[in-house]
């Protein structure tokens, strides 16, 4: 065959292979996302339902700076608008770490995440806290080295304990023990059994909020069997881990699309929720994690939405994975700043229109109609809150995944 007619024909295939790829990521989103909204009223009521919000959490982190106390700059201000304009719940990027909080012995700074915390509730924006404990080494405070074994055993107890107490209730997951399968100080120090004591500890004050693992290196698959093995010893040891984290930004301009989904795969067989916690693209591996003033050029901004947007589908479609944080939306206070939404001067990038045509128009449901002969409205629509008018009338609805279908009547 002639070189020219193989090479069409290569890519002939690979575009069919292409499509027919993204056509199953849609049925899965519709059978994996999608429950029926059922509406009663009169016949021939006029039926308007327009969606609130996701279930889904499409999130982002939140800086510390944004929240320092008294911080009242334009940015600040922008920052959160943007935020809300944007996402629907948040991950504390650095706030809650240990050695933020309380970098000198006894001196524990709450400013912040109280800041936080006061902003979200008013929201009503589910906040997750990013990390009780993390023991790698260089995150781990010169001060906490230099205790003794019993020493440090009651500054773990404490620190367990007084969060446990201080934020009951308040945060709706928190990451256990950060990265544990790459290093782990505390169990270097004091034995594996400190893992369990850190949760009875902090589980003594706070029951009820879920405690996640969290790692990366892992939809890359490079380190998949480790956390699948690491979970599984932790779920055999009677630790309640309540889901799993999994960072999104170990790849470099783009990403293996085949190694997430298998990934997620295999994760979801442990029955825990899923969530993707530390979204960047490009990603850590690329040169942009280094080079923090380098510019996209227009053709990698465009190939920067093109890698989102199928990286979000993917997640998005999968049955396990409740929800995806970016690790920072505006380049002014970003770790890695080309992979931000916004610009410096808040200009949106493709990235962002592209994000926002996923979220708020492809996976997003609304609805202008009549009910039948019989009274009778039913919208295929995303798990979420809704607004739902008939003539004058107004209800506020959540269909959720756990039920498949709400039913609202406006009968008498």
């Amino acid at each position: 065959m002639p070189i020219a007619k193989t090479v069409t024909l290569i890519a002939s295939v690979l575009l069919l292979t292409s499509a027919s790829h993204s056509d199953d990521l849609s049925q899965q989103i519709v059978q994996n996302r999608m429950g029926n909204l059922i509406v009663y009223a009169d016949p021939g009521a006029n039926v308007q339902i327009e969606q609130v919000r996701h279930e889904f959490w499409f999130g982002a982190a939140l800086s510390n700076w944004m929240f320092q106390p008294g911080n009242t700059s334009l940015d600040a201000q922008k920052y959160k608008e943007v935020f809300l304009e944007n996402f629907n719940s948040a991950v504390t990027e650095n706030a809650v770490k240990w050695y933020s909080m309380e970098r000198r012995k006894g001196q524990v700074d709450y400013s912040i995440v109280d800041s936080m915390l006061e902003w979200t509730d008013e929201n009503d924006i589910p906040l997750r806290g990013h990390n009780l404990f993390w023991g790698v080494s260089q995150f781990v405070q010169p001060w906490l080295k230099e205790l003794s074994d019993d020493e440090l055993r009651e500054a773990i107890r404490n620190r367990a304990i007084t969060m446990g107490k201080r934020y009951k209730g308040r945060f709706v997951e928190y990451d256990l023990n950060n990265e544990m399968i790459h290093e782990n100080f505390y169990e270097k120090r004091l034995g594996s059994g400190i893992t369990k004591q850190m949760t009875d500890w902090f589980r003594q004050e706070d029951p009820d909020t879920p405690l996640y693992v969290n790692d990366y290196d892992i939809l890359t698959g490079n380190r998949l069997d480790d956390y699948v093995q690491h979970i599984r010893g932790l779920l055999n040891a009677d630790i309640p881990i309540g889901g799993i984290g999994v960072q999104g930004h170990f790849h470099g301009e783009t990403f293996d699309a085949d190694a997430l989904q298998k990934s997620l795969d295999v994760l979801a067989q442990l029955n825990l929720p899923i969530r993707i916690t530390e979204f960047n693209m490009p990603g850590q591996k690329s040169v942009y994690y280094k080079e923090r003033r380098a510019k996209l050029t227009d053709e990698q901004e465009k190939q920067k939405a093109e890698e989102l947007v199928k990286y979000y589908r993917i997640c998005f479609a999968h049955p396990a994975v409740e929800g995806i944080l970016m690790w920072g939306f505006w380049e002014g206070a970003n770790w890695i700043p080309t992979s931000s939404l916004y610009l410096r001067d808040w200009t949106p990038t493709p990235a962002a229109h592209a994000y926002r045509d996923l979220v708020f128009n492809e996976w997003w449901t609304k609805y202008d109609g009549k009910t039948d002969d019989d009274g009778h409205c039913q919208v295929k629509a995303f798990y979420g809150k809704y607004r739902v008018k008939v003539n004058d009338k107004v209800k506020f609805v959540k269909l959720e995944k756990k039920d498949g279908e709400k039913t609202v009547s406006f009968l008498e």
